[in-house]
């Protein structure tokens, strides 16, 4: 993952102090790109260890066409919560509970999760359920599966979670906007193209999530692996993670591990996470940082 390191050293030569909406301030940098050859191992971050299991669910939940933070409170993953808890801050319904005891009445509570855990039309309802002008839905994933398979020389295998009519609706509105599919040689690639980077928090998560995605969509279509292309526009690193950032570049990254997805599964929207085994992951120790809301 040298590519990554690489990346955030860039943004501390190259980068511009530079304010946003959180308030936080950020050093910035327009415009970079990072290549992953998926043949070379599984593009997981080991200058700190992720958490695997936050990335797998999230992206079953965003392929099961999902907005609501109920599913991944069920499965302990808490990485879209803060958005929902600010709400609930601000409801007459809040008590002082904490970000925890707020996470476990969504899991365990439907009616308040419904309430209380919607995050409106996000990655999710655009992949699987973007409304044309006549109200119908559109899958997008469906779509791109049956294209790659039928068509696969088309230059239109795009997902994109970026509708206009509906940005004011959304939580928050996507970062990761649209992405594409190219198969040349028997091999599936993808290129993603994010907007808002948050490179020390976010970006290791994005780069697993659309490289197993990549992974699951070529087992399904029965192509072999290509490259993650992954090409940003406002990538920063917040000023409360420089301290963080420093550290982080100091070590050096150990070997890429394997992502074994069993061979059973044949349809996309048929995958499990126990259907995904990381093996010989080698990471240096976690390190914390606030999410920037």
């Amino acid at each position: 993952m040298k590519q990554y390191q690489d990346f955030l050293q860039h943004i501390l030569d190259k980068g511009t102090i530079k304010e946003d909406r959180t308030g936080t301030g950020t050093v910035s940098v327009f415009g970079y790109q990072m290549r992953f050859d998926l043949n070379e191992g599984f593009p997981l971050v080991t200058t700190k260890k992720l958490h695997l299991k936050s990335i797998v669910y999230e992206l079953l939940w965003f392929i099961a066409g999902d907005s609501n933070i109920e599913y991944l409170c069920k499965n302990g993953v808490n990485i879209w919560n803060d958005w929902p808890y600010q709400k609930f801050k601000n409801s007459p319904d809040f008590n002082g509970e904490t970000m925890k005891e707020f996470a476990a009445k969504i899991a365990n509570d439907h009616e308040f999760a419904l309430k209380y855990g919607e995050l409106g039309p996000v990655y999710g309802k655009q992949w699987r359920h973007w409304k044309d002008e006549h109200g119908n839905e559109i899958d997008q994933i469906t779509n791109l599966i049956h294209q790659i398979k039928t068509n696969p020389d088309s230059r239109r295998l795009i997902v994109s979670a970026w509708n206009v009519a509906e940005i004011e609706q959304m939580t928050l509105p996507p970062c990761h906007t649209i992405f594409q599919f190219y198969v040349i040689d028997g091999k599936l690639s993808c290129q993603l193209y994010q907007r808002s980077a948050d490179t020390f928090l976010g970006v290791p998560f994005n780069i697993a999530s659309y490289a197993l995605f990549t992974m699951m969509v070529a087992q399904v279509c029965g192509l072999g692996l290509g490259d993650f292309v992954h090409s940003f526009g406002d990538a920063h690193i917040y000023s409360n993670h420089i301290d963080q950032v420093k550290l982080q570049i100091t070590r050096t990254p150990y070997a890429l591990p394997k992502m074994k997805i069993n061979p059973e599964v044949k349809s996309i929207f048929d995958f499990k996470y126990e259907d995904f085994t990381l093996e010989n992951y080698e990471a240096h120790p976690h390190i914390k940082g606030e999410v920037a809301v």
